[in-house]
């Protein structure tokens, strides 16, 4: 072992410079804080509280932005804000597992389309966050349908393409005054059709399936050796630290080590049922697991599969046929999936798509509408897990939100009727126990974009 009283003065000073050049930092670090909150009783409401339960004529009570109670008769003093819910359906805060919005935002135009990076088909360095747009007027449209959280993820142009991150659907100026607390990154994946039609029209691999998946097993043996150039620096005594050089930080391959070490999710687009399998394999050929698989319509085929690896669908109701890899869907999907995994994985509707996400709740009811012409015996409150607390787990913000449990976030929303009708309008939306939202007196956020386009009839009243 190295005496390091023994090392001249100037060498000391060099290794001090080296080690703080290394020290790792953890940019980019959540900043959000809550908007003034409320203690609030909603009362005589009918619940579905996103654990697969319904309450009727039951009282939900809000204070310092948490959920510390639900049932009957609730005792409150006169610091708390009571608002009648009878005849009305409170849920959990909608949470979409896949949304694009701020990397493909509003307007659409090329010089904001910044979602694919793609350049080569392994992008693992890149993060959405780093393009998100916060000012897109899609967050308050969503925001009217119920969404309190969302993930976003690059695009499908790559076999690895970057990190997703989840968001609070609250306006701020800042990316990272919008990121979810404490909620962990993903990878986004894509395998099938889209990497091999946009790199082999290149000329350029993969233009192949079997292309496909060379590239990402290839990442992963790089990303194998980076780690254990990691592991082997950290095995080392503090004074062998100090003498020694800590591996080359690199971008992408810090995202790979995440992912194998479980500290990110993965996410993977992907449609047929061989292809699923076939990233099944390569998970556990690197030894990572798979969060969830996006889109797949053919997850039904391969739902015992999915089962047994603990892996979530994330999926449309009704949306295949549009491409030849999305054609061999069957509208119960969803449903075959939540009965097949049963806790072992999860079933989740979610959107891929800027009009879709303000009507989760309806897609929510037409998976179950399908599953119950299927035959399956699935309740109202059982289909509300798909688009609150399932997508939560999938997020890896379930300790946090996605039901209305004591202690949770006070995340919420009120409904004019059943949230599975497709009369039915969000009236309040509470995020963190603040209103975020509210039909009935027309408060709802503004970014300073949608300030800036407001009519000018809107500018006279004003006058």
């Amino acid at each position: 072992m190295t005496n390091l009283s023994k090392i001249p003065i100037y060498y000391s000073s060099i290794l001090i410079i080296l080690t703080a050049t290394f020290v790792e930092a953890k940019p980019f670090e959540s900043t959000y804080e809550p908007l003034p909150s409320e203690n609030i009783l909603i009362s005589n409401a009918n619940i579905y509280d996103g654990e697969g339960n319904e309450f009727l004529s039951t009282d939900l009570l809000i204070q310092d932005r948490k959920i510390v109670a639900i049932g009957e008769d609730l005792p409150i003093n006169n610091t708390f804000k009571v608002i009648d819910a009878t005849g009305k359906w409170i849920t959990p805060g909608i949470i979409d597992i896949h949304s694009h919005m701020g990397v493909y935002p509003a307007p659409g135009v090329s010089t904001s389309s910044d979602g694919n990076e793609a350049t080569s088909p392994v992008t693992a360095d890149v993060w959405a966050e780093h393009s998100i747009w916060v000012q897109d007027p899609q967050y308050a449209l969503a925001l009217k349908g119920g969404i309190t959280a969302f993930h976003i993820l690059p695009g499908s142009a790559n076999l690895i393409g970057g990190r997703g991150v989840t968001v609070k659907n609250i306006q701020r100026n800042t990316i990272d005054s919008m990121k979810f607390p404490d909620a962990p990154h993903s990878l986004k994946m894509a395998c099938g059709e889209n990497p091999k039609r946009v790199y082999g029209n290149r000329q350029q691999a993969p233009s192949t399936r079997m292309g496909n998946a060379a590239g990402y097993r290839k990442a992963w043996i790089e990303a194998e050796a980076y780690l254990s150039r990691l592991d082997e620096y950290e095995a080392k005594s503090e004074e062998a630290k100090e003498i020694g050089y800590k591996p080359q930080r690199n971008l992408e391959q810090d995202t790979l080590a995440g992912v194998l070490r479980g500290e990110i999710l993965v996410h993977n687009h992907c449609y047929r049922a061989e292809e699923m399998a076939t990233m099944i394999n390569i998970a556990n050929e690197f030894n990572y697991k798979i969060t969830a698989f996006h889109h797949g319509v053919e997850a039904y085929k391969i739902a015992d599969l999915l089962a047994e690896n603990g892996i979530c669908g994330a999926l449309w109701a009704d949306w295949w046929g549009f491409k030849h890899e999305a054609y061999d869907m069957v509208q119960a999907n969803i449903a075959i999936l939540d009965q097949a995994l049963n806790g072992k994985g999860c079933a989740i509707v979610h959107s891929d798509d800027a009009i879709g996400i303000q009507h989760l709740n309806q897609e929510a009811s037409k998976a179950l509408a399908a599953g119950l012409r299927a035959g399956f015996n699935i309740t109202k409150a059982r289909a509300m897990n798909w688009i609150t607390s399932n997508p939560a787990k999938a997020a890896g913000i379930y300790d946090q939100t996605g039901s209305l449990k004591v202690g949770k976030n006070a995340d919420v929303v009120i409904w004019s009727k059943n949230p599975f009708s497709v009369y039915a309008l969000v009236e309040k939306v509470f995020i963190d126990g603040a209103t975020a939202y509210d039909r009935e007196s027309n408060f709802e956020p503004a970014s300073d974009f949608d300030v800036g386009i407001i009519s000018p009839n809107k500018n006279r009243i004003e006058e």
